[in-house]
């Protein structure tokens, strides 16, 4: 009796966590895929107008970003931060990309994702540039109020390849 019972138990419990794992894919979904495409177009129009205001609030209040620097945490620091770096760099030619397979849905309610990408950017300071600079990205995202915001960034800069060394 025990084991039937138990039997029974489990295969409930099966039965029931079956649809949590077929709802978690990393199947593309398009529309989703264009919403955060949009998302990586607003970035890329701030950080070629150098607008700070605009680029901070792509993110959450509680965003963090990690850079080459070490990480800044919340939307104002963000904001302060941007302010500050487009106050001594202009940025060109910013470009995100999303991988071919992101994004990717974290949990069952379709409302948080994580992704991955490249990007690159043209940068010119006062007393140098241009200079091309590119790397990878990765993020976390989620939906506030019907709007993707990015809650998470960590990005890295490639190094540009060895020149060839030259034979005498």
């Amino acid at each position: 009796m025990k084991t039937r019972l138990l039997c029974s138990l489990v295969g409930l419990a099966i039965s029931l966590a079956l649809p949590t794992f077929a709802q978690q894919t990393n199947t593309p979904i398009p529309q989703l895929r264009e919403e955060l495409l949009a998302l990586t177009r607003k970035f890329d129009v701030a950080y070629n107008n150098g607008d700070a205001a605009a680029l901070a609030a792509l993110y959450t209040e509680d965003a963090i970003e990690v850079t080459d620097q070490g990480p800044i945490y919340g939307r104002k620091a963000l904001e302060k931060h941007f302010a500050d770096v487009f106050q001594k760099v202009h940025f060109s030619n910013h470009l995100l990309t999303l991988d071919q397979d992101s994004p990717h849905i974290i949990g069952t309610t379709g409302n948080e994702v994580w992704e991955t990408g490249a990007w690159s950017q043209t940068i010119q300071g006062q007393n140098f540039g241009p200079i091309q600079l590119k790397g990878y990205h990765s993020s976390i995202a989620v939906r506030e109020g019907g709007i993707w915001k990015k809650r998470l960034v960590t990005w890295n800069i490639t190094p540009a390849p060895a020149a060839p060394a030259q034979t005498k």
